[in-house]
């Protein structure tokens, strides 16, 4: 999450909102933003009800927390890429801009 803080101006520059989501607490999520030193961007809470969200990206683990997922919808709503990574490896964010420059053009 902290590298998607550091190329912002990146995903600014092809129109893209990154929002960051898991079934923690916005408690926790504040928390958590403020250890690494904030992120600017928005964190959303799918607590209640409990991983909803993530259930209907396919993204809930049977353990009661989400994938580390990368999930690109367009301004119609419309989801054009989902990828799902071992929630112990960070993507590399070269991956998800050429996914972003592909639908761009």
């Amino acid at each position: 999450m902290p590298s998607y803080e550091d190329d912002l101006s990146r995903f600014e520059e092809l129109n893209t909102q990154v929002l960051g989501m898991s079934v923690d607490s916005t408690a926790s999520h504040d928390a958590w933003q403020q250890s690494l030193g904030g992120i600017s961007y928005p964190l959303c809470a799918d607590f209640y009800p409990h991983g909803a969200v993530a259930e209907k990206y396919g993204v809930l683990r049977s353990e009661g927390y989400n994938d580390r997922a990368l999930v690109v919808i367009d301004k119609e709503g419309i989801v054009r890429f989902i990828d799902v990574h071992p929630i112990d490896k960070q993507p590399d964010n070269e991956e998800i801009f050429d996914v972003l420059r592909q639908l761009r053009d």
